[in-house]
């Protein structure tokens, strides 16, 4: 496992991600308090605007709580649709850009850049993401950049609202040191009280103790509190493959300009692909192709298509998109296809195909497949 030193992490958060879309959805409520949650007495606050958060107002919080506090707020239920089309969005514009990413909820998103360092600036990469996702999407986001998640999530809060922090390596213990403990995630209400009550108020007070006294009063969670509190937080981020898509890529041993070859792994890749599909009984109507160059540009294409678990016209498509989309002689470092709209709904089969003798030839060749492996079976390439 790399050590803290070798490891650059960015941590990004859409800042008060509810609020901002009803904002786009409706711009007269933007600049006011508003709460995103159920209107009886008995609902809770979701979300809340910044202009709220004043008035003491958070998510979680009792709605009748919330508006004996700030009597003035609007509420709205929530456009939980968009909610996910936007944080969608927000997914595929990270995930064509990062090497590798996890989304850890609706609106927070890790991304390792370790070692990247070799061939870009990973802080003036990361601004330029950021920029591009405010850019396209119009959504305010923060981020901040360390070297563990811990402390990324932490400069992301300090950043906030729509800033973006860098903390060196080694300069850990110094940002740290003057924030109340209540910073540290997974502190909560009942154990902050407790650290108070022993006079223990920033994380600089917290990393000054000793860890026996830490665990005499808090368990074997003192020793985790005494590493939040330096620094030192190992945890990996963990790639994240997006709901309701199925892909793969292929990072190559050196970079590479044959044309043929690259249609070939093309083609392989999409057939690996359906053939996934067709096992969990699922369907796509939308297919990209992605192309990684060797200076670490990224790009892709993507169209949508009658839904479909057929290798060739899956495969038709590919091939069409990587041609739109190649950059001839650029050396390439990564290509990758993926499917997505995926269904397991039954949809009207087109009149024009022999249907039934398809199925059961697809059925044929799964079936092969199964009994002597995946590879038994493939296309040849055909430019």
């Amino acid at each position: 496992m790399a050590d803290n030193k070798q490891r650059i992490i960015a941590h990004f958060d859409l800042d008060a991600f509810f609020v901002s879309v009803e904002c786009l959805n409706n711009p007269s409520l933007k600049g006011k308090a508003l709460i995103v949650g159920g209107h009886n007495e008995r609902g809770v606050v979701s979300a809340c605007s910044y202009e709220a958060r004043k008035y003491g107002v958070h998510s979680a919080m009792p709605m009748k709580t919330a508006m004996r506090l700030c009597p003035h707020a609007i509420v709205v239920n929530g456009s939980y649709h968009d909610y996910g089309k936007y944080s969608k969005w927000v997914t595929d514009i990270i995930a064509e850009k990062a090497p590798l990413f996890e989304k850890a909820s609706v609106d927070e998103f890790y991304i390792d850049l370790t070692g990247m360092d070799r061939f870009f600036d990973p802080y003036q990469w990361t601004i330029n993401l950021r920029e591009e996702i405010i850019a396209k999407t119009n959504l305010p986001i923060s981020f901040g950049m360390a070297s563990s998640k811990l402390v990324a999530k932490i400069a992301t809060d300090e950043a906030k609202p729509n800033g973006y922090l860098y903390v060196p390596y080694g300069s850990e213990k110094e940002f740290l040191a003057p924030l109340n403990v209540a910073k540290i995630p997974g502190v909560g209400k009942h154990t902050c009280k407790a650290m108070y009550e022993i006079g223990i108020n920033t994380i600089k007070d917290l990393s000054d103790q000793p860890v026996k006294l830490l665990e005499k009063y808090f368990g074997k969670y003192g020793l985790d509190l005494w590493n939040k509190s330096n620094g030192i937080h190992a945890r990996q981020v963990v790639h994240s493959r997006q709901s309701k898509s199925i892909s793969t890529e292929n990072t190559f041993f050196e970079n590479l300009t044959d044309t043929s070859f690259l249609l070939s792994e093309i083609i392989r890749m999409t057939e690996k692909i359906a053939y996934e599909l067709r096992q969990d009984n699922m369907i796509a109507g939308c297919i990209s192709v992605k192309i990684r160059y060797s200076d670490f540009e990224t790009t892709s294409k993507q169209t949508t298509i009658d839904h479909t678990f057929y290798d060739d016209r899956l495969i038709s498509k590919a091939k069409e998109l990587f041609r739109q989309l190649y950059k001839g002689k650029k050396p390439v470092r990564l290509v990758g296809v993926r499917l997505s709209h995926l269904t397991d709904e039954a949809v009207q089969a087109d009149l024009f195909d022999d249907t039934e003798k398809k199925n059961a030839l697809y059925k044929t060749i799964d079936e092969v497949k199964n009994r002597f492996g995946k590879d038994s079976i493939s296309k040849a390439a055909c430019i």
